[in-house]
């Protein structure tokens, strides 16, 4: 694996709250911390572009006149969750997350003149993917969307060729299904170069497929309820025509048909368990389901 550093270096002052203005953010960083960035939207444009591009050390390096020690992990989470929200890039939001496994942190403090520290913060992210592999899914992902035929079609039709493209080409990865340690399998690349994945996989690549194709499409995870047994599960929602629709592909690869594709939620919720982000009220107003099923 290609192994490159960033340095977020000659970052704004760094102030603790007490006593300091409170800055405009574009993003809502935690306020009850001792610290915050004065330039939290460039702090956080830097994680996510060091994200995309697989770098395997982010340091952040600044001086303040207070001891931050204690509310550096939780600072440092917020950022990344930031970092990792949704953009307009198809290559960012979703498909970063769900193809990275977290991150470590380390973060040390050392005392300078004036009664004030430096401080190193490096965050270490631990990929399924490497930068190669990346451009290689890229370079695939161009060529695919001209062989799928869909420029000047509807979202529909787009979303229909995604789907059957992956139907057709992508089988269920049943030998490394059960490996918790085989990340490949969740990711994109493995769809499109092994030709197996599981769920994430898939869905991941859905998921950059329509973006590509300018389709609004989400990851969404939770449990999956079957035949008595429930599993973690991943799938998509897919935006069309002002609403959402459920598709969960790996399903129908499964089974060899297209019962879970374009579902509205009174027929898909009672064996697909939403987690909390995904059900909660502020995400369900961004992405409006539909109740009913895409008629098609």
């Amino acid at each position: 694996m290609m192994k490159r550093g960033l340095l977020v270096a000659a970052l704004a002052a760094v102030m603790a709250l007490s006593g300091c203005s409170v800055p405009e953010y574009h993003y809502e960083v935690r306020k009850d911390l001792s610290v915050y960035f004065g330039n939290a939207d460039s702090v956080i444009q830097t994680i996510r572009d060091a994200f995309a591009a697989r770098d395997t050390k982010i340091t952040i390096e600044y001086s303040s006149g207070s001891d931050n020690m204690d509310d550096i992990p939780a600072l440092v989470g917020e950022l990344v969750d930031f970092a990792l929200s949704e953009t307009d890039d198809p290559c960012e939001g979703d498909y970063i997350l769900h193809q990275y496994g977290g991150y470590e942190l380390e973060y040390s403090r050392s005392e300078i003149s004036g009664g004030r520290y430096s401080y190193i913060i490096t965050i270490i992210p631990e990929y399924y993917t490497d930068p190669e592999q990346e451009r290689e899914v890229t370079d695939r992902v161009n060529d695919l969307i001209g062989e799928l035929g869909v420029s000047g079609k509807s979202d529909l039709e787009k979303v229909r060729a995604v789907y059957d493209y992956i139907c057709e080409n992508v089988s269920y990865d049943r030998v490394h299904a059960k490996n918790e340690h085989y990340h490949l399998k969740t990711t994109a690349y493995a769809a499109l170069f092994h030709r197996t994945a599981v769920c994430q996989g898939y869905s991941v690549l859905m998921y950059r497929l329509l973006r590509e194709l300018g389709v609004d499409c989400r990851v969404i995870t939770g449990m999956a309820v079957k035949e008595g047994s429930s599993e973690y599960h991943a799938w998509n929602i897919v935006g069309l025509d002002g609403a959402y629709y459920n598709t969960d592909i790996t399903w129908d690869i499964q089974t060899g048909t297209r019962d879970c594709f374009l579902k509205g939620s009174e027929t898909f919720s009672a064996d697909h368990i939403r987690d909390e982000i995904y059900s909660a009220a502020e995400f369900n107003e961004r992405y409006p389901m539909s109740d009913r099923d895409m008629n098609l």
